[in-house]
């Protein structure tokens, strides 16, 4: 996947023109994985540059807080610099407020193609419990059925929850297990067969996770099926 640097327009020459070609450079493969509905990591990778210009353009005097998520303390006094540099040049910096502009413009509407390609996988999504659910269901497995395609996916997860600043956040890690071929492999069985294997978890909460269509499996499927199912766990534990 090509990649735009996280001070893409700002770093080198800043030239409208040329920022132009880079940025369209990459939209133009973001929206050929859309196109064949691959969602991440191009999705998200989209959603960060956004932000950032964003914060950029509201913050332009708290760098630090504009960048937050990938820079070091020595990518983070590099920018400041480079900053410095731009508001002594008063066209730099009207260059750079046109590249951010159009930016923006570009990103906006190829964010709603992603996210209208997440809401559709989200919604021909079917989550089910298997089975007795124990009273904590934060640990446990999910099998995952791709529309027409033979076999059921099984991972384990383990939900964790962390403080934010106003708020508390719950997140998935998963650990690919197996696969499960043939027609007669229900998610009961299935269950049934993960107790007798794996003795850590004696009584595990399983879910079975169901596509109605076909999706990549690993850019598409599995991300947006972590997410569903820690809505789905949220809303009923």
């Amino acid at each position: 996947m090509k990649s735009l640097g996280i001070n893409w327009f700002i770093d080198g020459y800043i030239d409208f023109e040329h920022k132009k070609y880079v940025l369209l450079d990459y939209l133009q493969e973001i929206n050929s994985h859309f196109d064949r509905s691959r969602l991440y990591p191009n999705l998200t990778d989209l959603i960060f540059h956004y932000n950032n210009l964003v914060q950029f353009k509201e913050s332009k005097n708290t760098l630090q807080q504009a960048f937050p998520q990938r820079l070091t303390q020595a990518d983070i006094a590099a920018v400041k610099l480079t900053y410095k540099k731009i508001i002594e040049d008063d066209n730099s910096l009207k260059e750079i407020e046109q590249i951010i502009g159009y930016a923006m413009s570009q990103m906006d509407p190829a964010i709603k193609t992603g996210k209208e390609i997440y809401d559709f996988v989200e919604r021909n999504l079917n989550i089910d419990p298997v089975g007795v659910m124990p009273l904590i269901p934060y640990h446990g497995y999910f099998t995952l059925r791709n529309g027409t395609e033979k076999g059921n996916w099984v991972y384990e997860y383990q939900i964790t929850i962390f403080e934010g600043k106003d708020d508390k956040y719950r997140g998935i890690n998963t650990r690919f297990v197996d696969v499960y071929h043939g027609l007669t492999t229900t998610p009961e069985s299935i269950k049934s067969d993960l107790i007798y294997r794996y003795k850590h978890l004696p009584n595990p909460a399983v879910y079975h996770v169901e596509s109605e269509i076909s999706f990549p499996l690993e850019q598409t499927l599995l991300p947006v099926a972590k997410k569903s199912l820690v809505k789905y766990i949220s809303q009923v534990a």
